[in-house]
């Protein structure tokens, strides 16, 4: 018998172990997964450090995030004038419309070149509500780089750029005039936004201290300012009306505390001489920031509590 000398052949197959095959492995989308976020990273890196470097040079701490939209300088531009506005804002458990009301004034004065900050009055005790004595508080909180007071609602928003939130250099401006306020109507009416210099508030030792509850207080601060005889001013060449403002309490779902205790309805119509600033007692809870104060009244004698 003979046999052949030749072999068969045998198929020697070779694994692959380039990285680039076309073969699919976890190592490969591995690899990949880790190029991309690398890749991400020194992306972010490249587009942070120029906002970080000019944040530096705006004079911001440089530990801050990359600003998403940064605010307009105004510490040397002369346009938009040498004062700045306190916005005190009287606030109990209203963070929904708070919410609304920071931005959207932010913008609105930043367009009018109105230099500002915002002092968030929190009444965080067990008694009525005071708005009064909160905006004493924020009138003594304010501090020494703001020359001039908004006394200003957190649930009413302007919708005409028209209306003046400047210095009332010749006397305490209504903004929130009764011929343009959704609600209020009445000739006296002073409340909702009021503008006073410092010098023009202090002349009139503030609000009274004694109207716990809600309403009466900006009808009793009406006579003050005509007892220090300062003339009010309102707004001019305003064509928008009741629409001038936008409302956003909701009264069905947050009501108002408007229980009367000791005839406060008349009470209005008294003049308190030494209440007001003179006579404010109040405690510092906390502040997040030096614009949020958390404040607690001491108790007073008053039957309005």
């Amino acid at each position: 018998m003979m046999y052949s000398s030749r072999r068969k052949p045998v198929l020697y197959f070779k694994e692959d172990r380039r990285f680039f095959s076309r073969k699919c492995t976890v190592l490969k989308l591995f690899g990949l997964c880790m190029l991309l976020v690398l890749g991400s990273v020194l992306w972010l890196q490249l587009s942070c450090s120029g906002d970080l470097n000019q944040t530096v040079r705006d004079g911001l701490p440089p530990h801050q995030p990359c600003p998403a939209e940064r605010q307009t300088p105004t510490v040397d531009d002369p346009s938009w004038g040498p004062h700045k506005m306190a916005v005190i804002i009287p606030f109990r458990e209203r963070f929904e419309e708070l919410l609304v009301f920071v931005p959207y004034m932010h913008t609105f004065l930043t367009k009018k070149k109105i230099r500002h900050k915002f002092l968030i009055i929190n009444q965080v005790d067990h008694f009525r509500f005071n708005r009064a004595s909160l905006i004493n508080v924020g009138y003594k909180e304010s501090g020494n780089d703001t020359d001039y007071i908004a006394m200003h609602d957190v649930d009413l928003l302007p919708l005409n750029e028209a209306l003046d939130y400047g210095f009332p250099e010749e006397g305490p401006f209504h903004v929130a005039s009764p011929e343009l306020h959704p609600l209020y109507h009445y000739k006296t009416y002073v409340g909702g936004i009021l503008l006073l210099t410092k010098k023009h508030y202090h002349m009139c030792n503030g609000m009274s201290n004694r109207f716990w509850g809600w309403g009466r207080e900006d009808d009793e601060f009406f006579r003050r300012l005509r007892t220090a005889e300062l003339q009010l001013f309102r707004p001019k060449g305003i064509n928008t009306g009741y629409k001038t403002f936008r409302h956003i309490h909701d009264p069905a779902w947050r009501k108002r505390d408007q229980k009367r205790i000791a005839a406060q309805k008349q009470e209005q119509f008294k003049i308190d001489p030494e209440g007001g600033l003179t006579n404010l007692r109040y405690k510092v809870k906390f502040g997040q920031t030096p614009e949020m104060f958390s404040i607690q009244h001491r108790r007073q004698n008053s039957s309005m509590e």
